[in-house]
Protein backbone atom coordinates (compact mmCIF):
# COMPACT_ATOMS: atom_id res chain seq x y z
CA UNK A 1 0.00 0.00 0.00
CA UNK A 2 1.33 3.43 -0.87
CA UNK A 3 0.02 6.80 0.26
CA UNK A 4 1.64 9.79 -1.44
CA UNK A 5 3.40 12.47 0.60
CA UNK A 6 2.12 15.16 -1.75
CA UNK A 7 -1.47 14.04 -1.25
CA UNK A 8 -1.69 13.44 2.49
CA UNK A 9 1.35 14.98 4.16
CA UNK A 10 3.71 13.79 6.83
CA UNK A 11 4.35 10.23 7.98
CA UNK A 12 1.89 10.35 10.87
CA UNK A 13 -0.99 11.33 8.58
CA UNK A 14 -0.01 8.74 5.95
CA UNK A 15 0.21 5.98 8.57
CA UNK A 16 -3.21 6.93 10.00
CA UNK A 17 -4.77 6.56 6.55
CA UNK A 18 -3.01 3.22 6.02
CA UNK A 19 -4.25 1.90 9.38
CA UNK A 20 -7.82 2.94 8.61
CA UNK A 21 -7.76 1.35 5.14
CA UNK A 22 -6.32 -1.90 6.52
CA UNK A 23 -8.85 -2.08 9.35
CA UNK A 24 -11.78 -1.29 7.07
CA UNK A 25 -10.63 -3.96 4.61
CA UNK A 26 -10.22 -6.48 7.43
CA UNK A 27 -13.81 -5.86 8.55
CA UNK A 28 -15.28 -6.15 5.03
CA UNK A 29 -13.03 -8.71 3.34
CA UNK A 30 -15.58 -11.51 3.72
CA UNK A 31 -18.06 -9.47 1.63
CA UNK A 32 -15.64 -8.81 -1.25
CA UNK A 33 -14.93 -11.00 -4.27
CA UNK A 34 -11.43 -12.34 -4.89
CA UNK A 35 -9.99 -9.31 -6.69
CA UNK A 36 -7.01 -7.02 -6.33
CA UNK A 37 -7.92 -3.61 -4.92
CA UNK A 38 -6.02 -0.35 -5.24
CA UNK A 39 -6.98 2.42 -2.83
CA UNK A 40 -5.82 5.87 -3.87
CA UNK A 41 -6.04 8.47 -1.10
CA UNK A 42 -7.26 11.90 -2.16
CA UNK A 43 -6.33 15.22 -0.57
CA UNK A 44 -9.65 15.35 1.31
CA UNK A 45 -8.55 12.28 3.30
CA UNK A 46 -5.86 14.39 4.96
CA UNK A 47 -8.35 16.38 7.06
CA UNK A 48 -11.22 13.88 7.28
CA UNK A 49 -11.91 12.31 10.65
CA UNK A 50 -11.76 8.55 11.13
CA UNK A 51 -15.54 8.04 11.03
CA UNK A 52 -15.80 9.84 7.70
CA UNK A 53 -12.98 7.73 6.24
CA UNK A 54 -14.56 4.48 7.47
CA UNK A 55 -17.94 5.52 6.01
CA UNK A 56 -16.37 6.39 2.66
CA UNK A 57 -14.48 3.08 2.50
CA UNK A 58 -17.60 1.14 3.47
CA UNK A 59 -19.48 2.77 0.58
CA UNK A 60 -16.64 1.95 -1.81
CA UNK A 61 -16.43 -1.68 -0.63
CA UNK A 62 -20.15 -1.91 -1.40
CA UNK A 63 -19.51 -0.87 -5.00
CA UNK A 64 -17.04 -3.73 -5.44
CA UNK A 65 -19.36 -6.48 -4.21
CA UNK A 66 -20.77 -8.85 -6.82
CA UNK A 67 -24.57 -9.29 -6.48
Amino acid sequence: MAVAVRTVGNAARRNRIRRIVRESFRLHQHELPAVDVIVNARAAARDADNDKLFASLKRLWGQIRIP
